[in-house]
């Protein structure tokens, strides 16, 4: 009986969220009282339909439509399959290990490692709470963008400012990664400025430019998992400079634990503005919540984020120490990694890992791409005056809709002004420290907060003295505060340079 009850129910009710919502269906009247228990029952012991009646809707996180929903077949493929968490986790991994670990010993060397380990655990811990809150007001509101969460929670407004930081906040990243790649570049060939120019004019047109059309975040997923093995061979390349060559001659116990001791305040919060960056991925959180299948929960998100960040913080800290202990203190050190490098290029291991860099960071720069493509689609819907979900029946031109033609048009426009400013702008360590201060902390710490507090107003018994009340204030004071003196730390410091 309860096997006819379902076949009948999978293929004469149309339900919006859940194929065997019960609640829903006991409103409706298409459940009786008594078996609305055993019904829900059996929905939770996953008995089978059919595979031509039973599908799950889940989010659709597509840049041209960002909140709707779709219907999709119970989710296979194994282990790495689109939506899974392992796949999700090296994502998001990806979002964030990029230029940020190539200027990580720089700045050790400036601060102390002492300052630097302790800023990346807070660091670490930080992103987790940001991480999760994101992902809560996510499913939440049923959104999987920072402009439509806005929206939902707040007011149109608040979305283009938001939209607008985020914008700023991946332009900045973008051009990072591809000034690294003009500096691979220059060390592997020697090349002049002119040809820098040249090689990252060719590298937006024929690389960044098709890969940033991918309509979903985890179609990067296999290249994000070559790239980050890709940067290790960095680590691995830092480690055997030290092992060749010793610590270097500016080091001594006391410099390498507290630095050089003639920095300034500034210097040592540009150190934390290069960790707010080098961490920044929540850019990516809405969308990757919305893939991921067979549909998006708070605990698998949050699996996700300790997966990623333990990833970054073990190759941040690596990096910082034996980078710190390989190159020497202030003074000593270039603006990357790979300029430090640039005098053993001539050694297999050096060029294998240059290569590696320059790899990752173009996969890295795809996924910054994203955000600017969803704030692009939010705007132009506002400006058509189209709902969320209208993609579908938008108007059709060589088979394609209006929506993902302009989805296109922004994304192609976003790599060409990413491009121009890696063209006039040339140290990357000036470009992040402004970038994780401006525009991450707002992402990362100022806005998630407000979001878990707005969604907290809507449910009964909200107090403000509650114990997750006052850690989203606490959050949202220390953003903030990231926000306003590290902008001024960074804008500052680039002056005196």
């Amino acid at each position: 009986d309860f096997r006819r009850l379902e076949l009948f129910v999978a293929n004469s009710l149309t339900i919006d969220r859940h194929p065997f919502d019960t609640s829903t269906m006991a409103a409706a009247g298409a459940i009786p009282a008594s078996m609305q228990v055993e019904f829900g029952d059996l929905e939770a012991s996953n008995v089978a339909a059919p595979a031509d009646t039973r599908s799950e809707s889940i989010p659709t996180t597509s840049t041209g439509d960002s909140s709707g929903t779709k219907a999709m077949a119970k989710p296979q493929g194994g282990l790495f399959r689109h939506g899974g968490t392992l796949p999700t986790a090296v994502c998001l991994s990806k979002a964030a290990i990029g230029a940020g670990v190539l200027s990580m010993s720089a700045h050790s060397a400036e601060v102390g490692l002492a300052y630097q380990l302790v800023g990346l655990c807070i660091g670490a811990f930080l992103t987790l709470v940001s991480i999760r809150m994101i992902a809560h007001a996510s499913i939440a509101t049923g959104c999987w963008s920072y402009e439509d969460i806005c929206e939902q929670l707040f007011h149109p407004s608040m979305s283009m400012l938001t939209g607008f930081v985020n914008v700023c906040n991946c332009l900045g990243s973008g051009a990072g990664y591809l000034i690294v790649c003009g500096q691979v570049f220059q060390v592997v060939t020697g090349a002049d400025e002119h040809g820098r120019q040249l090689f990252i004019l060719l590298m937006g047109i024929f690389v960044c430019a098709p890969l940033a059309l991918a309509r979903h975040v985890s179609f990067m997923r296999h290249l994000a998992a070559v790239s980050v093995a890709a940067l290790l061979l960095l680590v691995v390349a830092v480690i055997c400079f030290y092992g060749e060559h010793g610590v270097d001659a500016s080091v001594s116990t006391k410099s390498l634990w507290l630095g050089a001791g003639s920095v300034s305040i500034f210097s040592y919060m540009n150190s934390i503005n290069n960790i707010v960056f080098a961490y920044n991925n929540q850019f990516n959180v809405p969308q990757l919540t919305g893939e991921l299948t067979p549909a998006p929960t708070v605990q698998k998100m949050t699996v996700v984020s300790v997966t990623t960040v333990a990833m970054c913080f073990v190759l941040f800290s690596v990096v910082s120490l034996f980078g710190l202990l390989a190159f020497g203190n202030e003074g000593h050190q270039l603006d990357s990694l790979v300029l430090d490098l640039a005098p053993e290029r001539r050694e297999p291991l050096v060029m294998l890992a240059l290569l590696g860099v320059m790899f990752s960071v173009l996969t890295c720069f795809q996924f910054h791409i994203f955000p600017i493509r969803q704030f692009a689609a939010y705007a132009a819907r506002k400006a058509r005056g189209r709902g969320i979900e209208d993609e579908a029946s938008d108007v059709r031109y060589f088979g394609r809709t209006v929506t993902r033609w302009l989805d296109i048009f922004s994304a192609l426009v976003s790599v060409s002004i990413i491009v121009l400013i890696a063209l006039v702008v040339t140290s990357l360590k000036t470009i992040l420290d402004f970038i994780g201060a401006f525009a991450a902390a707002y992402i990362s710490y100022v806005v998630p907060p407000l979001w878990v507090i707005q969604v907290l107003r809507k449910q009964k018994g909200f107090t403000w003295w509650s114990a997750e009340v006052v850690s989203c204030l606490a959050l949202f004071a220390l953003g903030s505060f990231f926000f306003v003196f590290g902008t001024y730390s960074a804008v500052s410091d680039a002056i005196a340079a």
